[in-house]
């Protein structure tokens, strides 16, 4: 079957996945919500929405990097926190990883759970890039 994207597979994604980390389709990529879990299938900073959030971005910049982006290409994120305790804590990591601006759209939705037992965020992006 011929799709009208292409997967973006960056090394040490899981082969066991039933999704892409992202799809470039045209100029835009869209990169898979992500939560903190590590290469091993381990949470990073439990209880640790900050931590999460870091390592969260981290993940997503090497995504970005696999499809020759940074985040200097991101134009939206979407953020689901289960928890709104320390959430406010979560924007100085947003000016770390976008700088001075012009930051993204965004949007941020409190959900009951994350398929990830114990995630506190999951976030998901468009980049545009080209």
């Amino acid at each position: 079957m011929t799709r009208p994207f292409t997967a973006v597979v960056p090394p040490g994604w899981n082969p066991r996945y039933t999704f892409s980390a992202a799809v470039r389709a045209g100029n835009l990529l869209f990169i898979s919500g992500m939560t903190a879990a590590d290469e091993n299938g381990e949470l990073v900073g439990p209880g640790d929405i900050v931590r999460q959030t870091e390592y969260i971005f981290e993940k997503m910049g090497r995504v970005l990097a696999h499809a020759g982006a940074s985040f200097e290409n991101v134009v939206e994120t979407t953020e689901y926190f289960t928890t709104l305790d320390g959430y406010a804590k979560t924007a100085s990591v947003r000016r770390k990883v976008f700088g001075d601006g012009p930051y993204p759209a965004a949007t941020g939705v409190q959900v009951a759970g994350l398929i990830r037992p114990g995630a506190l965020i999951e976030i998901k992006a468009t980049a545009l890039i080209g």
